[in-house]
C-alpha cells in the first residue's frame, strides 16, 4: 500500500459568493475639479461598472466549473486527510517460515450474512485488500469464491485462508473437509489452512468432544502436513491455541511448524503474554474481533484514550485500533459489510511511540474480557483458553 501525503483539513468554510463587493460599501471618491484631471465622474462610473461585470463573470465561471463546496467539521477525519504515515509506515506484509508473504490487514467474513458477504469481498478487493479470511463453519465460502471471480483480481494475488472445523479433526476426515472448502471457494489451493479450535468433535455428533484428539492434535497436524506436500495448502497453522497447547503441539517432530495462530485480540483482551511468547518462538499471531466484537465495539471506539489519539492524528477511532494491532506485530482481521467501513479499516498508520505506549498501557490496565469462548457449549470441565485440559506439556528445564 503506497503512503499518502498529509492533506490538512480546511480551517474555514467560506461561501465565495459572499465575497462579492457591494457597490454601496465602496468608499466614495473625491469629486474631481472640472478640467483638472483625466477622469470625470462619468468615466469613473463606467470603469467601475466594467470591473463589476468582469468580476461577476469570473466568479460565475469558477462556480460553474467546480463541485459544490462541502461542509467539513474540524476534528473529523475526511477522506484523503490523515496522519502522515510516509515518515514511518507499518508493515503491509509479514514473511512466514515458507517464505510466503501474508498481508497484514485482511477482511474477516465471520457472521457476514448471505447476499452481503460477496459485496463486502468485492468492495475490499476494489479498495486494495489482498487477504480474505474465511472458514468452513462460516457457511459462506461459495459466495466468497464467486465474489473473488467477479472481482477480476487474479487468484494468485489474493491470500485465501480457511479453517478445519471440529468434526473433521480425525485424520481420515481432514482431506475431505479441505476439498469441500476448495470446491466451494472455486480454487485449487489455499494460502493458509488453520485448525479452527483446539476442540475435536466426535464424528456424527454436534458437540461431543473427542478427548484424545483434543489433548493431542498431532495426528491431525500430520495430515495437514500431507496436504502441504500435495500442494492443496501452502501454509498451515492453528487458531485459538493458548501457550500450553502450542507447546504441546510443537514438542512433536513436526515437518512444518505452525505458521500462524489466529486468536481473539482486542483492547479488552490484549493477551500480552501470548504475544511475547509467539514473538520469541517465531509464531505470527492474527487478531480476530480486533475492535472487541459485539457490544464491545462501541465501547472500544468511545474509549478516551482512543478518542484522544484519533483527534491528535486526524484518523478515525477504528483506524487507531486497527493500526495499533499491526504495530504490535500481528495480522489484523476487521470485518464489515459496509463498503465505506471496509475502506476505512484498510487504511493504517504508524502511531507515534508515545501514543502507542499509552494505548498499550491502557489495554493492559484492566482484567481481560473475552468475547468468544466455546468451553461451556462443549461442556468442558475446564476453560479451553486458560487451563491445560489434560494436555501434556514438555519440561523446558530438561
Amino acid at each position: 500500500m503506497s503512503s499518502r501525503q498529509y492533506q490538512p483539513l480546511p480551517q474555514h468554510e467560506v461561501d465565495i459568493e459572499k465575497l462579492n463587493l457591494k457597490a454601496s460599501e465602496l468608499e466614495q471618491p473625491e469629486t474631481p475639479q472640472r478640467g483638472s484631471g483625466r477622469f470625470t465622474w462619468k468615466r469613473l462610473l463606467v470603469l467601475l461598472a466594467a470591473a463589476a461585470v468582469f468580476q461577476g463573470t469570473y466568479f460565475a465561471i469558477q462556480h460553474a466549473t467546480r463541485p459544490a463546496p462541502r461542509r467539513v467539521r474540524l476534528g473529523i477525519p475526511c477522506r484523503g486527510s490523515h496522519y502522515n504515515s510516509s515518515v514511518a509506515s507499518l508493515p503491509t506484509h509479514y514473511t512466514l517460515p515458507s517464505g510466503d508473504k501474508i498481508p497484514s490487514v485482511a477482511l474477516g467474513v465471520w457472521q457476514a450474512t448471505p447476499n452481503e458477504v460477496g459485496e463486502a469481498v468485492k468492495a475490499a478487493l476494489k479498495t486494495g485488500y489482498r487477504h480474505i479470511d474465511d472458514a468452513w463453519v462460516y457457511q459462506n465460502e461459495e459466495e466468497v469464491g464467486q465474489a473473488l471471480r467477479e472481482s477480476g483480481v487474479p487468484r494468485e494475488q489474493v491470500w485465501l485462508t480457511s479453517k478445519l472445523a471440529g468434526p473433521f479433526h480425525a485424520p481420515e476426515d481432514v482431506e475431505w473437509a479441505l476439498d469441500d472448502s476448495l470446491r466451494k471457494l472455486g480454487v485449487d489451493y489455499l494460502d493458509l489452512y488453520l485448525i479452527h479450535f483446539p476442540i475435536a468433535v466426535k464424528k456424527g455428533t454436534a458437540d461431543e468432544v473427542d478427548e484424545a484428539l483434543t489433548a493431542n492434535p498431532y495426528p491431525t497436524w500430520k495430515k495437514l502436513e500431507e496436504m502441504v506436500d500435495k500442494g492443496k495448502v501452502r501454509n498451515i497453522g492453528v487458531s485459538n491455541f493458548n501457550i500450553v497447547r502450542l507447546r504441546n503441539l510443537t514438542a512433536n517432530p513436526l515437518k512444518y511448524q505452525p505458521a500462524v495462530n489466529q486468536v481473539e485480540l482486542s483492547y479488552w483482551n490484549p493477551q500480552p503474554d501470548l504475544l511475547k511468547w509467539s514473538k520469541d518462538n517465531g509464531l505470527l499471531l492474527e487478531a480476530y474481533s480486533p475492535l472487541g466484537g459485539g457490544a464491545l465495539v462501541k465501547d472500544t471506539l468511545n474509549l478516551p484514550v482512543v478518542q484522544e489519539i484519533s483527534r491528535a492524528l486526524s484518523i478515525t477511532p477504528a483506524q487507531v485500533i486497527i493500526s495499533w494491532h499491526v504495530q504490535r506485530g500481528t495480522v489484523v482481521l476487521p470485518k464489515s459489510v459496509t463498503p465505506s467501513r471496509v475502506e476505512e479499516n484498510y487504511l493504517i498508520y504508524k502511531l507515534p511511540e508515545t501514543l502507542f505506549d499509552k494505548l498499550e498501557k491502557a489495554a493492559a490496565s484492566h482484567p481481560p474480557r473475552r468475547v468468544v469462548n466455546p468451553s461451556k457449549r462443549y461442556k468442558l470441565p475446564y476453560d479451553i483458553f486458560d487451563d491445560d485440559g489434560g494436555v501434556i506439556v514438555p519440561d523446558d528445564s530438561q
